[in-house]
């Protein structure tokens, strides 16, 4: 089974402000919600954590199981470039991301989604056949881009709808038995 576990709250999550690559580690708030993830999943033993390499994908893995994750680049918050730290209603938007006319240095969309999808690729592969536990903390669009991968990318494109709040998560299972419902 594979639980998709999307970072609990930091103080930008509460300002609104869209957090990438600069975010801020977890707050009083985000350890609380990731120390109830880890009661709801006390009956659980975890096979393999996987982590996005941010503070606050590490913190709520950490947490939630007690183990050192396995970092993996490809968990990694999509790059805001300059639209990182901004508040999300001062933000020009281009459908569901910031406008890449007016904010530079923002990740591809499509290579944001390739790097998601051949990780759980990879996974799928090698545990796909296996009765194993996994925990994968990430952020708001690694939880919609895991969604994605199960459950196909949108007409609209946007992956977001399949994500987590903070401190929540989805479960899937590999070999065709595809369900986000908790």
């Amino acid at each position: 089974m594979l639980y998709v576990v999307r970072h609990g709250q930091t103080d930008q999550n509460k300002e609104g402000r869209l957090q990438g690559r600069n975010g801020l580690p977890l707050n009083e708030e985000g350890c609380k919600q990731a120390e109830s993830l880890r009661e709801q999943f006390k009956e659980i033993t975890f096979d393999y954590v996987f982590s996005s390499p941010q503070d606050r994908a590490i913190q709520t893995a950490k947490l939630i199981t007690g183990m050192q994750p396995i970092i993996d680049p490809r968990l990694d918050v999509f790059d805001l470039g300059e639209a990182d730290g901004l508040r999300k209603h001062e933000v020009q938007l281009n459908g569901i991301l910031p406008d890449r006319d007016v904010y530079r240095g923002m990740e591809d969309i499509q290579d944001y989604i390739d790097r998601v999808f051949r990780f759980v690729s990879e996974l799928e592969q090698e545990y796909g056949e296996k009765e194993v536990n996994i925990l994968l903390s990430g952020h708001r669009c690694t939880t919609g881009g895991i969604g994605a991968y199960f459950e196909g990318i949108p007409e609209d494109q946007n992956i977001l709808r399949f994500s987590s709040n903070n401190g929540d998560y989805k479960k899937y299972e590999f070999a065709g038995k595809r369900s986000g419902e908790k």
